[in-house]
């Protein structure tokens, strides 16, 4: 990750990432009329080299990021260096974003190559095999050993800056802490997948090491949810709610500490327990 990546946004700027409705709210049998905020959700169609490669609905906001992020979690590239520039081209039916990569990963994308049709909170739709699913990791080195009360304080901190969530209620978000307990980047989107890729992106481009820090999300903790976190190489995953019994099979042969059910001073620890201090 010792490279920039180039971003370039052409022809139109990107649509909005929430929008205004007319709504009538019920309230003790009285109907009161009135305007809301609801979260857009956008295709986003993602090209590597000119290959189609995944659609899939998304905030529209953070598209470099979630590009990154994309290529990195799901194994397109293995480096940030080997993304030579991105480019966003906003349309009437949605974006695409170009990837350039390597011709390296290129050939190793097209073995692989899946064509999702995607949705909202489903990272896996159309995978075209089960080895595609089931991808191992790496195991994440061992940083120093979290406080509880350095992760409990950075999701309090995280929601103070969900600012589009706090508008329209509707989205996840995902947040770095580092070591030493700071919270340094939150991304948000409609999907808890799509949010964590965003933060993965938003880490390479900024050129953060994630070794011994932890993500902290603001929703289950699935299978993929672990695998990207682990394939970025953050040794923590903090979720608000519970992990799948895969999620918690993968952590433990990851190393990653696996934190469920985050609510103050109060979680549950799924794997590597003896690595948070209390």
């Amino acid at each position: 990750m010792k490279e920039g990546v180039d971003v370039m946004a052409i022809d139109a700027e990107t649509p909005p990432v929430s929008r205004q409705v007319e709504i009538v709210r019920i309230r003790d049998g009285e109907r009161i009329a009135q305007t809301d905020a609801l979260a857009e959700e956008t295709a986003i169609a993602l090209e590597f080299n000119g290959i189609s490669y995944a659609t899939m609905l998304a905030t529209p906001a953070d598209l470099e990021d979630f590009a990154v992020g994309f290529s990195l979690s799901e194994g397109v590239v293995m480096e940030a260096r080997e993304i030579r520039g991105v480019d966003i081209l906003p349309g009437c039916d949605g974006i695409v974003v170009q990837v350039e990569i390597s011709t390296e990963r290129e050939v190793g994308m097209k073995a692989r190559r899946r064509a999702m049709a995607g949705r909202t909170g489903c990272g896996l739709c159309g995978v075209e095999s089960l080895d595609q699913v089931i991808r191992a990791v790496a195991p994440v080195p061992r940083g120093a050993d979290l406080s509880l009360a350095h992760l409990s304080q950075a999701l309090t901190t995280m929601r103070t800056q969900q600012s589009l969530h706090e508008l329209t209620g509707a989205t996840h978000a995902a947040g770095f802490m580092a070591a030493d307990g700071t919270l340094g980047l939150v991304r948000e989107d409609v999907g808890r997948h799509n949010a964590l890729d965003k933060l993965i992106g938003a880490l390479a481009r900024a050129r953060i090491d994630p070794a011994g820090g932890a993500a902290i999300v603001s929703s289950r903790a699935s299978y993929e949810m672990v695998q990207k976190t682990a394939s970025a190489g953050m040794g923590v995953l903090v979720a608000v709610s519970a992990p799948t019994a895969l999620a918690v099979r993968l952590a433990e042969d990851a190393g990653l500490v696996l934190i469920g059910f985050m609510r103050g001073a109060q979680c549950v620890v799924y794997s590597h327990t003896d690595r948070l201090k209390v």
